[in-house]
């Protein structure tokens, strides 16, 4: 059966990690656009901010008040889906956080804690909706990252749960296809963005962490989001900087791995003196509710390699004319130097 997808203003949208960051510019952005909005996250005050504003905007959406690693909430936002817009066309896995440290450091503890958000909570997200969407089809969404593809140093955890994902909707993509199950899988990798990231995870460095540059704007990881939900693509890697980061691992590893070392543990360690502070790793901090952390002097507001990446098409057609106009200069100029020295 066909992959027939919705535009976003017709949709119903369910978005996890919804208080902050990536989820909360995800939310605005489609509140906007029309769509219907179903919200989860552990920060009940801070979601009934994000529903406040969404429909004072004009949007609709509601919320619940869920840990994404547990399978009876996860049914339950199902369920609100249901009873309030009658279903969902768009199930967006996105709630994460990391810890920053050596591997060694890490208690098992907190590891097992990591991959119960990063990444059963979305096998379980990602269960639910594909029982849905076989009937009546629909656009999955899993949020990874470039880390995914690309470990460093100070994150293992976080690294191992995002390859861990990438592995996930990869394996359940191909599942779905043979079955010819009328469902889109996408997976976003989205570089550095400036979210509350480094502010809510847990660190065990003596410092405040800072990820490296380039860093890019929560809006620009929604539009890819958004742009999965209307069509059906593999992947979608936002921002050249990320992109270049899994061509490094893929072409020169043992490079890049000197690289990292000599950069990234100092670069992730340099966020200042550590200040008092609750990480998320258990349960919310009561911080929530800002799309962006303010974190990083420079903020890249858009992604010209992603841009491409979503319309290959018009970028084609785009370096095609450029090529052609090149040419067309050229060869005027030479036609007018032909000209001055009396050959034509």
């Amino acid at each position: 059966m066909p992959v027939r997808l919705k535009p976003v203003e017709d949709q119903v949208i369910v978005i996890t990690g919804a208080s902050s960051g990536i989820g909360l510019a995800t939310a605005r952005m489609a509140g906007r656009r029309g769509a219907r909005l179903v919200l989860a996250a552990r920060d009940e005050n801070a979601l009934r901010e994000v529903e406040a504003d969404i429909r004072r905007d004009g949007g609709r959406a509601v919320f619940v008040v869920a840990d994404v690693a547990d399978e009876d909430a996860m049914n339950e936002l199902a369920g609100t889906a249901l009873r309030e817009f009658g279903g969902f066309d768009t199930w967006v896995n996105n709630a994460g956080t990391s810890i920053y440290g050596k591997a060694e450091d890490t208690s098992m503890e907190d590891q097992r804690q990591l991959f119960e958000t990063n990444y059963w909570g979305t096998v379980i997200g990602s269960r639910i909706a594909a029982a849905r969407f076989r009937r009546h089809g629909g656009a999955l969404v899993n949020v990874g990252s470039v880390l995914g593809d690309r470990a460093v140093p100070l994150q293992a955890t976080y690294c191992a749960t995002k390859h861990a994902v990438k592995g996930f909707t990869n394996a359940l993509r191909m599942e779905l296809e043979a079955e010819g199950a009328p469902v889109s899988v996408t997976l976003i990798k989205p570089a550095a963005v400036d979210t509350q990231l480094e502010e809510h995870a847990k660190t065990l460095m003596g410092s405040e962490p800072l990820n490296p540059p380039p860093v890019y704007a929560p809006e620009v990881v929604a539009e890819a989001i958004l742009h999965a939900a209307e069509h059906s693509v593999r992947e979608l890697t936002v921002g050249s900087g990320g992109k270049l980061a899994s061509l490094s691992e893929a072409l020169a590893p043992r490079l890049t791995d000197k690289l990292m070392r000599s950069a990234a543990i100092g670069w992730q360690r340099s966020g200042g003196p550590l200040r008092r502070r609750t990480d998320n790793l258990y349960g919310p901090t009561g911080r929530d509710g800002r799309e962006r952390a303010g974190r990083h002097s420079v903020v890249r507001e858009r992604s010209y390699y992603t841009t491409a990446a979503m319309h290959p098409m018009a970028a084609a057609a785009l370096v095609a004319g450029a090529a052609a106009l090149g040419a067309l200069m050229i060869g005027g100029g030479r036609r007018l130097r032909h000209r001055d020295l009396g050959y034509d």
